[in-house]
């Protein structure tokens, strides 16, 4: 039975370990394994991002998006089940939904700036032009957030975070303009990694033990290191953020991650 979110999309992050020893054939193995993803990968609106594991944390990574939970669910619970499952011991999960944000800017936030910093006169056909293009740039940044058609950047980094609850530091007893300021803060510096970091936050509250999901993708690791070490100078995160653990894989196609397990090749 389809379980369709009322916004935005479905997301798992899902990681194992893997023993080649535990396969009785590999070579089917592996066709069946990329045969599934790209199966669910080709379905429109669905999407699977494989990728291997650096470190020891776990071997290899999938990500999972799409509009109904229940195809997820069934991927997921049927692979362990395949011939390339009887080598998956599972590592880790994560599950989350896209989501937009409490904290954008609207289109008063917006008419407010263009008078107060840019000059416009209220009413005048200049400010008009500018809030239309505004608005046609919110509609394209919504679509993203909730709905994304993610690249196949060469890597993937994800860590779940919080907002902290602690005495001085509670980030829900902070009145609403006080954390929407101290949001726009932290997407300014998001905004100068454009082109060089994609970043996907999904929504867990209610959902896994954290309250968002932090995807970012890139070809250059290095940037990874450096987006995080600068927001966390950011106060979203140096005062009111906790981290989770933090996973960083090589993104590749299904082919690719056979091979790279030593299946294929």
């Amino acid at each position: 039975m389809p379980t369709v979110p009322s916004e935005g999309w479905g997301v798992l992050h899902l990681f194992f370990h893997f023993r080649r020893a535990m396969l009785e054939d590999p070579v089917h193995a592996a066709g069946d394994f990329i045969q599934r993803v790209k199966e669910l990968d080709g379905r429109e609106d669905y999407q699977v991002i494989p990728f291997s594991v650096l470190g020891q944390k776990a071997d290899i990574g999938l990500m999972l998006l799409g509009p109904d939970l229940d195809v997820l669910d069934a991927f997921a619970t049927e692979l362990p089940n395949t011939a390339f499952g009887a080598g998956l011991a599972p590592a880790a999960s994560y599950v989350s939904l896209t989501e937009g944000s409490e904290y954008t800017s609207t289109r008063e936030d917006e008419q407010a700036r263009l008078v107060e910093f840019e000059g416009m006169a209220p009413g005048s056909p200049e400010l008009e032009a500018a809030l239309e293009a505004f608005d046609e740039r919110m509609a394209t940044y919504m679509q993203h957030r909730l709905y994304p058609d993610l690249p196949r950047k060469k890597v993937i980094g994800f860590y779940p975070m919080s907002k902290k609850r602690e005495v001085g530091a509670n980030w829900f007893a902070l009145p609403f303009e006080e954390r929407k300021a101290i949001m726009a803060g932290h997407a300014t510096v998001g905004r100068s990694y454009r082109g060089r970091v994609l970043q996907l936050i999904t929504g867990s509250t209610g959902l896994d033990d954290w309250e968002w999901g932090v995807t970012l993708f890139t070809d250059d690791p290095a940037t990874l290191k450096e987006i995080v070490y600068e927001m966390r100078f950011d106060e979203a995160s140096a005062t009111y953020a906790d981290f989770g653990p933090f996973v960083t894989g090589l993104v590749m196609e299904p082919e690719q991650l056979v091979r790279r397990l030593g299946l294929q090749g």
